[in-house]
């Protein structure tokens, strides 16, 4: 008899179906109402999900809209949700803002970035601080917060935003305006944001906004950025950017060029480290020691770098853009700005006379802020538990639980911010005319705590630098039936870009 045919005629077939069957049907049994693996947690509160697979269906459908979809869930199931999917760890996600407050601030050590977190981003952000825990984070901290000064916003910062500004007006702005031609603002800006970062960053001007063509270094710094950001929005990555290598480009080749880049730039300043001219980031770096009071070496000086140029440049862009889309469908708004802007700004000012200025235009900070609670750049966050906790909500969270929190779906609960949630109102900011302050939990935007933003005055300033640069100057309008929706990524930029008619002011 034949190999085949005495395969046919056994029952070993027989015998693996029934196991299957049998294995099957009791992780059914077992796992009813959630992911495969997933604890049973009674005590948290969540939607109903699918045997084995949990939530993941639902993820994988609504992933465009997953910010949405966050608060909608909070509305429907109360402030703390809990869900489960197949192949990811389970999310507690929280609203309330002292329990985000407390995972952010009250018991800070407790919460760390995890090892989801960590092996999505080591290829790009590497051992930077925002992807950096315990000592390691510690000293980078402190060293960036000698850096991120008042003298350094007023002498450097300021002045290479001014300058950028003033090319876009008279290359880009002044000659759609002239040929009456649309153009992607969201695009634009981008391009605005990585030229002053790395400016700041690194002394180089990469001339994105100057230069019709490709750039080696923004191609490949984008394209890294996109796939870090789908791992953290995939269990499979490694597998698909197995694929997606063999058969195109993949992050190791996107990784190499920003290198390049980057160890160039670091081998060229250690050849000339007394040249008076450099006053960027990078030499202020070079200055500085580790927790060991060693210098730092070429890779730590890579990180350092990238992590800024990273965390300032795409969510400044994306607040600029969400900023326009709000000024041209709120023309109350745009009066009432565009009159503080007259009242403090010139055109011909002076880098340092502008920041001065800019500092006590309460309005436009009120406007920034209130653009932040419904576009927060980073619209949700997570942390990992290492170890038991019990919020102020009284909910239980287990050593090992992730914690996320989504400024996207706060900023439009209306327990978090009151009735009128859902109205864009600048002056909720204001009492008597000076700013008011929110809590970090209710307003996590610049995140909160021990790791509240570094440069969350930087970001401010560049925004609205260019915010009241343009503004002044020019009347954007959208152009009609466009699709103004966001993209799912680590921050939130416009899926579609955002094409807007320039008009110059009389």
């Amino acid at each position: 008899m034949s190999l085949k045919a005495n395969l046919t005629h056994t029952p070993y077939l027989g015998y693996i179906g029934a196991g299957s069957a049998l294995v099957f049907g009791t992780l059914l049994a077992m796992y009813p109402d959630r992911a495969v693996f997933a604890e049973s947690r009674p005590d948290l509160t969540g939607g109903r999900e699918w045997p084995l697979v949990g939530n993941l269906p639902m993820l994988i459908q609504m992933r465009d809209k997953a910010h949405d979809v966050a608060y909608e869930a909070f509305k429907e199931l109360g402030s703390t949700v809990s869900f489960t999917a197949f192949m990811f760890p389970r999310q507690i996600m929280l609203s309330d803002p002292r329990c985000v407050e407390h995972v952010l601030k009250g018991n800070f050590e407790n919460y760390v970035k995890g090892p989801t977190f960590h092996a999505a981003m080591d290829d790009l952000f590497g051992h930077g601080i925002f992807n950096a825990d315990g000592k390691e984070w510690k000293w980078q901290r402190k060293t960036a917060s000698q850096i991120f000064n008042v003298k350094n916003f007023r002498d450097l910062f300021t002045e290479i935003f001014v300058d950028e500004i003033a090319y876009m007006k008279q290359n880009i702005f002044d000659v759609a305006a002239d040929r009456q031609e649309a153009i992607d603002f969201h695009s634009i800006m981008f391009k605005f944001t990585l030229d002053s970062f790395v400016r700041i960053g690194f002394g180089v001007d990469l001339e994105c906004v100057k230069k019709p063509g490709k750039i080696p270094f923004a191609e490949a710094f984008d394209a890294a950025q996109t796939m870090t950001a789908r791992r953290m929005l995939s269990p499979f990555w490694k597998a698909e950017e197995a694929v997606a290598g063999f058969f195109g480009k993949g992050m190791k080749d996107y990784v190499k060029v920003v290198d390049k880049f980057a160890n160039d730039v670091i081998a060229q300043r250690r050849a000339h480290p007394n040249k008076a001219e450099f006053t960027d980031l990078l030499s202020r770096f070079m200055q500085a020691s580790d927790e060991n009071g060693v210098p730092l070496n070429d890779r730590q000086l890579r990180d350092a770098i990238l992590n800024m140029i990273i965390a300032g440049r795409d969510t400044t862009a994306q607040a600029l853009s969400w900023s326009f889309y709000v000024l041209s469908n709120h023309p109350k708004v745009e009066a009432k700005l565009l009159e503080e802007i007259e009242q403090y700004v010139r055109e011909d000012m002076q880098a340092d006379d502008l920041y001065t200025a800019i500092k006590d235009m309460k309005y436009a900070h009120a406007f920034f802020y209130e653009v932040l609670r419904f576009y927060p750049s980073v619209p949700t966050n997570q942390k990992y538990a290492l170890g038991d906790d019990i919020l102020p909500d009284g909910t239980h969270i287990k050593k090992g639980d992730y914690v996320a929190w989504s400024p996207y779906a706060q900023g439009r609960l209306e327990r978090v911010w009151g009735p009128d949630a859902a109205e864009f109102k600048p002056d909720r900011w204001l009492v008597d005319g000076d700013l008011k302050k929110m809590s970090q939990g209710q307003w996590p935007s610049f995140h909160a705590g021990p790791r509240v933003c570094l440069g969350q005055n930087l970001a401010t300033l560049e925004a609205l630098v260019a915010i009241c640069l343009l503004l002044k100057r020019y009347h954007l309008s959208l152009v009609p039936g466009q699709d103004i929706t966001y993209a799912l990524s680590l921050t939130l930029p416009m899926k579609n870009g955002m094409k807007v008619m320039v008009e110059r002011r009389q």
